[in-house]
């Protein structure tokens, strides 16, 4: 398997607080990241997003693009995507509203991914799911809603949000074992003890939490994951986040 630092990325939706998005990439820059992780709403001015990447040479192997925007222009969003250089297209989230419908609803947008994936896979793109927790509500027969979303889109592959597994009470070194198949990227994300960073909505910096990373890293191995993507839901100071993510990410063997 490849090194970890040698495909580690940054979601960008950590460093939204920083404007303006220029003023992003100069401090990733500066602390040595050559890959980002672009999400949705950057996608409203790929030109700036584009010229970005350029100046500060930096790639974008795989980005976040919302449900809505796939299926309003399924073909025009991969191959503005395409353009970027993005390789890996990842399905973020359901829309709101559709999260909580259960098994039924579940399925159908695993259908919908389905077909999205043939118009986006036919673009010479990659595509996936990254999950939050909604996909480990459980039917009346104990599947969790992920299983359900996969088994209606057998091609999907995945990015797995480790510690948004665990926040719905899923096991992750379990769950990068039992989809290993159509699992190609990781967030490298961190929970901090119970009632602590509360002003970040209880997240931590990758490897100063309670995460078990000596675990999760055996399962990633041996599962071929082959990009990692430092995440931080709200990073109260991105700079000191993105700094322990690289250096916790560069001490692994």
């Amino acid at each position: 398997m490849t090194q970890p630092i040698d495909r580690f990325s940054i979601q960008l939706y950590s460093a939204r607080s920083i404007n303006p998005l220029e003023a992003q990439f100069a401090l990733l820059s500066s602390l040595g990241y050559t890959m980002v992780e672009p999400w949705g709403g950057l996608f409203n001015d790929p030109e700036t997003l584009k010229k970005l990447l350029d100046v500060h040479g930096m790639t974008a192997p795989s980005a976040h693009v919302g449900l809505d925007r796939l299926r309003e222009d399924t073909v025009g969003t991969a191959r503005m995507c395409k353009e970027l250089g993005i390789e890996t297209v990842f399905a973020p989230a359901p829309p709101l509203g559709e999260r909580e419908g259960g098994e039924k609803e579940w399925r159908g947008i695993g259908r919908q991914l389905a077909e999205i994936g043939k118009a986006v896979t036919g673009e010479g793109l990659k595509f996936g799911w990254h999950n939050h927790h909604w996909e480990y509500g459980r039917t009346g027969s104990g599947k969790t809603y992920l299983e359900c979303l996969f088994e209606e889109a057998p091609d999907l592959i995945w990015e797995a949000d480790l510690a948004w597994i665990v926040r719905g009470g899923g096991d992750p070194v379990a769950e990068i074992k039992k989809h290993a198949q159509r699992l190609v990227a990781c967030h490298i994300k961190d929970l901090a003890p119970s009632g602590q960073c509360a002003d970040e909505d209880g997240w931590a910096d990758p490897g100063h939490g309670t995460m078990n990373w000596t675990a999760l890293l055996a399962a990633m191995k041996e599962a071929g994951v082959s990009l990692f993507v430092a995440e931080h839901d709200k990073p109260n100071d991105v700079a000191r986040f993105a700094r322990r993510a690289r250096e916790t990410v560069s001490s692994w063997t």
